[in-house]
């Protein structure tokens, strides 16, 4: 309707109207119908017009070719060579630059009819009448070239085919080996033009199509997880055109076939993609990076929905490869939001049931944090402990069996170090453990809270203090700036203030009390200290104070 109809419509409309008007100003009391002078025609002049017709329906063609080819050509060279590629197999052109040429040739041979004792009238009208239309369909044919060409259709084009591609693979992939060679290509070819579009697009700073670029993929990827148990098992073997595919040439054999055995090389290939993305758009296109991080976890939640397991730790290993690239650009901010990504992953594994998942995730996250930290990016470190007491708060309320091993990854998060620069990053570990244990003691589990309190034990007074002060005194949930999380680290609610309270008494006259005006009116009774006889006897408690050494567990 909008490419074609809507032009076409008051094209042909207004052709005919002038035609009307045309005969009308010259119409008089004997001048013949409309009718009769369409269909009585002066021989001369009627082949005369044929030949020109011909003329007129050659050249309009052979500006149309120029025009189009120089459009289609300058899209293929911004975006992806597959533009081409599809705007050659349209059936579109083949029916417009054909109605063209038969309307060019028609008008020939329809000419050679005429004769003395022979008026082709009806060959003649036809001749008319097709080059006509011929004429009137070249504006909404640039329409639909224009449109055709659009960026955000070509991503479009491109998903779709693929995906018909892989779901034509259980009717066509038994015929031949040859036939699953070609379906293989074609799939992976259609991820690669994706990404090509994005990498492209953000070399000419088009962020809106590389974002739709990326969504593309992600779209594809989570259609092919659903058509995945459909598929045919000779699918799944890698073929040799895909084994020299430029993201499977460097890898063994063995993980070649580890990857045919877990069935996941296409799911590979797509976070290969995003991998390539990511890297390109890190420092200079964030939002693609976040984007990224976003598809790559639906799609291991997607997988662990259709239990996947190898699709799942796929994902996982990409997201450490992210988090690699991203502190070896110091790009902080983007693992600030690339950690949120991670950390959600992590917290819908615990609501599905698969805690083994979290429990990778956040020994990644400790790995990933003090990494950071050697490397001089404190905040990293500081979000990873956010994100990591965050965990353990929904492994609580889910009473998820992996909770105390994932205490026990947490209190392992610190790093004692030097500089300025280290210490408050070591501030910020300690504040999202009291952050914790403030949560456990509201939901009274003083065991809990007591592991995190052992694990503190040996702090600086001066440092505990000074954390206790800080914390109390936020009072306000959101962060002044504008951040994609928009809660600021440090709040808690005052009835986890009075908690923390409670929690630094349990460290004894050591500390200096806080100011009155910065500690929350009691409303209820909060918990007691704890003393050394009273730690609990589970495997995960710890020995009472005196018996630690003098380092805690970081």
């Amino acid at each position: 309707m909008r490419v074609w109809l809507t032009p076409l419509v008051p094209l042909a409309g207004a052709s005919l109207a002038l035609l009307l008007l045309s005969w009308w100003l010259d119409a008089g009391p004997s001048t013949p119908g409309i009718t009769y002078l369409l269909t009585h025609f002066d021989a001369e002049h009627a082949e005369t017009a044929l030949s020109d017709v011909g003329q007129a329906v050659t050249a309009i063609l052979g500006v149309a070719i120029s025009v189009v080819a120089i459009i289609v050509e300058l899209a293929s060279n911004r975006y992806t060579h597959r533009i081409t590629e599809l705007f050659f197999r349209t059936r579109v052109n083949f029916v417009v630059m054909g109605l063209f040429v038969l309307s060019g040739l028609n008008s020939l041979w329809v000419a050679l009819t005429w004769t003395s004792g022979n008026t082709p009238v009806r060959a003649t009208l036809l001749t008319l009448v097709l080059a006509s239309v011929s004429m009137l369909l070249l504006l909404p044919y640039f329409a639909f070239v224009f449109d055709f060409v659009n960026p955000m259709n070509i991503v479009a084009r491109i998903r779709r085919e693929t995906m018909a591609t892989i779901a034509g693979a259980p009717t066509r992939i038994t015929l031949s080996r040859a036939a699953t060679l070609d379906l293989q290509h074609l799939a992976s070819d259609g991820t690669e033009q994706l990404s090509d579009v994005a990498l492209n697009a953000m070399a000419n700073h088009d962020g809106a199509i590389a974002m739709a670029s990326v969504n593309a993929l992600g779209e594809l990827s989570r259609e092919y997880l659903a058509l995945k148990g459909s598929l045919p098992l000779d699918w799944f073997q890698i073929a040799e055109h895909v084994a020299h595919d430029p993201d499977f040439v460097s890898m063994s054999r063995d993980v070649l076939d580890q990857l045919a055995q877990d069935r996941s090389w296409f799911e590979f290939k797509v976070l290969r993609q995003y991998q390539t993305v990511y890297q390109a758009a890190l420092g200079s296109n964030r939002e693609i990076c976040y984007l990224v991080s976003i598809h790559t976890r639906e799609l291991a939640e997607r997988a662990m929905d259709g239990a996947d397991p190898h699709v799942v730790e796929l994902c996982v290993k990409f997201f450490n490869t992210y988090l690699r690239s991203t502190l070896n650009a110091r790009d902080v901010r983007t693992a600030y939001n690339v950690l949120n990504q991670y950390r959600l992953l992590a917290e819908a594994a615990l609501r599905r049931g698969a805690g083994r998942y979290a429990v990778e995730v956040a020994r990644h996250f400790k790995y990933y944090g003090q990494l950071a930290f050697h490397m001089d990016l404190g905040f990293v470190l500081e979000t990873a402990a956010y994100d990591l007491s965050a965990l353990n708060e929904l492994a609580f309320d889910l009473r998820a069996k992996e909770r105390h091993e994932l205490l026990r990854i947490f209190l392992q998060v610190d790093k004692e170090g030097e500089g300025a620069s280290r210490e408050a990053s070591l501030r910020g570990v300690r504040k999202a453990q009291v952050r914790l244990a403030t949560y456990y003691l509201v939901h009274r589990d003083d065991a809990a809270a007591r592991e995190v309190f052992v694990d503190m034990q040996h702090e600086k007074p001066a440092r505990l203090a000074s954390i206790r002060d800080e914390m109390l005194s936020i009072a306000t949930r959101d962060f002044w700036e504008v951040t994609d999380r928009g809660s600021n680290f440090d709040y808690i609610p005052p009835d986890r203030k009075r908690c923390l309270v409670e929690f630094f008494r349990w460290f004894g006259d050591t500390l200096a009390p806080p100011r009155m005006s910065l500690v929350p009116h009691e409303s209820t009774e909060a918990p007691e200290a704890p003393e050394p006889g009273d730690l609990p006897d589970a495997p995960t408690a710890l020995a009472p104070p005196s018996a630690h050494p003098t380092e805690h567990s970081g």
